[in-house]
């Protein structure tokens, strides 16, 4: 996807969602109507046009693309029983160059021509008076800006995206009230603390050495200085450690010290410088006065640093004035005028040095004041505690060890006692050598069952059947009988 049309794609649909429930919002209030009827549009028949023509086909890239959408808002009041009559149209309409976007080139900001077009466009009834809110994701040119758009019955109101991520909200001739342009502008006042929120983040070194104004925050962000600080006070509120002070109508905002609840708001100045140069006391406190008198210190410091740039931007201006001119005489006024500039910027960069030692001088103290005040915060124990625990924490380790032991030596007996016989001959088993004979073996287990029937044998054969003997056998000699019978026994 081109980055360009993704980026427009963005601010068209989050200036339409932005401005859609502002204009909802603001029916019979701020426009005329009792009867409203919503219209949403799109130019995506044109863009489709344009993809072909530069014979671009992808169903895809056109999903990609923003349509030029808008929404129309048409007020009525009812006229007699069944009549209305027309009372205005509010539109918030997108304007974005098709041409460069489907080719991948740079867009180019809208002109007046393209703009008083595109007007023209999305007006009806010329004789109904029109409120129209234009965004230009690409921005405006100049004589878009400050040129009117010859249409009747026509209040115009640029809208176009910022730097900073905010959104310049103008009218093109005629100065628009307050009221009407917020309703153009799709930021509400939360994003835009929220973007103040996030710049004061971005910018929080400055707030630990220096301090930062309203008036830079609100150039640099594009917003309004009322606003900005607003959202300085609120913010500040919501933090401990921030600090304002207000000189010559201008609110400085710089990090302080963490202070609870019980500290002294209603401190008099004498009372304030008392308690500074005091060796007791809050140090909170001092770190609040010092920090504030050390960010007054960079403020003017870095203008100074500013009018120091000047200088030397006419330092050169005059040094290239006299390189290029020929004249004697001019040259002679230049090196007189070069001369005393750089005497007025030597000064200069003296009293500069002088303010950074000052704000050294100042940040050392903070500093010390500020380990002081973490080290009462901490609230560590005492010497005595510290040595008395150590050696509580000793002996129960030292008792833990010896039951341990115990524990160990119990276990072990306890093994002991509860093996059997039979067990002991198991563990004989395991000792005796690999290469066992098989009846050995045998042998051994015959031991076994022989032990656990008492003294019968389970090897011993049971004896033979009793036999038929013949008559030789019966009539002969005892002792032939004896042998022919076989031994019992």
């Amino acid at each position: 996807m081109n980055e360009y049309a993704l980026k427009m794609l963005k601010t068209e649909s989050a200036y339409l969602a932005g401005v859609d429930g502002k204009l909802e919002s603001a029916k019979g209030k701020h426009f005329q109507g009792s009867i409203w009827k919503t219209i949403r549009g799109d130019d995506s028949d044109r863009l489709r046009a344009v993809m072909a023509r530069h014979r671009v086909y992808d169903r895809d890239r056109l999903k990609e693309l923003p349509h030029n959408r808008s929404i129309a808002l048409h007020g009525f009041e009812r006229r007699w029983w069944f009549g209305r009559r027309a009372t205005g149209v509010v539109i918030a309409s997108v304007l974005s160059p098709f041409d460069e976007l489907v080719t991948g080139a740079d867009p180019s900001p809208i002109d007046l021509a393209e703009l008083q077009d595109h007007v023209r466009k999305i007006v009806g009834d010329g004789a109904v008076e029109h409120v129209v809110g234009v965004c230009a994701p690409s921005g405006f040119t100049e004589s878009a800006r400050k040129l009117k758009v010859d249409l009747p019955h026509v209040t115009l109101v640029l809208v176009e995206p910022t730097s900073g991520g905010g959104w310049q909200v103008s009218s093109a001739v005629e100065e628009l009230p307050k009221e009407v342009l917020d309703l153009f502008d799709p930021e509400g006042d939360s994003d835009k603390i929220g973007r103040v929120r996030d710049e004061l983040t971005a910018r929080s070194a400055d707030l630990l050495t220096s301090g930062v104004t309203a008036s830079t925050l609100a150039t640099k962000l594009g917003l309004p200085v009322a606003l900005v600080g607003r959202a300085v006070e609120k913010i500040a509120g919501s933090d401990p450690a921030l600090r304002i002070t207000r000189k010559s109508g201008e609110i400085l905002l710089y990090r302080g010290a963490v202070t609870g609840s019980a500290e002294k708001r209603t401190m008099n100045v004498v009372d304030r410088i008392k308690q500074l140069f005091s060796k007791e006391g809050d140090e909170a406190e001092k770190i609040n006065v010092l920090a504030e008198r050390r960010a007054q210190l960079a403020q003017r410091r870095d203008q100074m640093y500013g009018d120091i740039g000047k200088l030397e931007k006419k330092e050169a201006d005059l040094l290239r004035q006299g390189r290029e001119n020929a004249s004697q005489v001019v040259r002679k006024r230049l090196a007189a005028q070069l001369g005393q500039l750089r005497k007025d910027i030597g000064r200069q960069n003296t009293t500069a040095n002088m303010l950074n030692k000052q704000i050294n001088i100042i940040s050392t103290d903070i500093h010390n004041l500020t380990l002081i005040q973490q080290g009462n915060m901490a609230q560590l124990p005492s010497t005595e505690e510290l040595t008395e625990n150590a050696v509580q924490a000793e002996e129960m380790l030292e008792s833990l060890q010896v039951d341990a032991e115990l524990i160990g030596q119990m276990e072990a007996g306890v093994a002991e006692v509860a093996m059997d016989e039979d067990e002991l001959a198991i563990l004989r088993e395991f000792e005796a050598p690999a290469a066992v004979d098989s009846s050995t073996a045998e042998r051994s287990a015959e031991v076994v069952r022989d032990s656990s029937v008492g003294e019968q044998r389970l090897t011993e054969a049971p004896a033979p059947p009793d036999r038929e003997y013949s008559s030789e056998e019966l009539d002969g000699s005892d002792d032939s009988r004896s042998r022919a019978k076989p031994e019992a026994g």
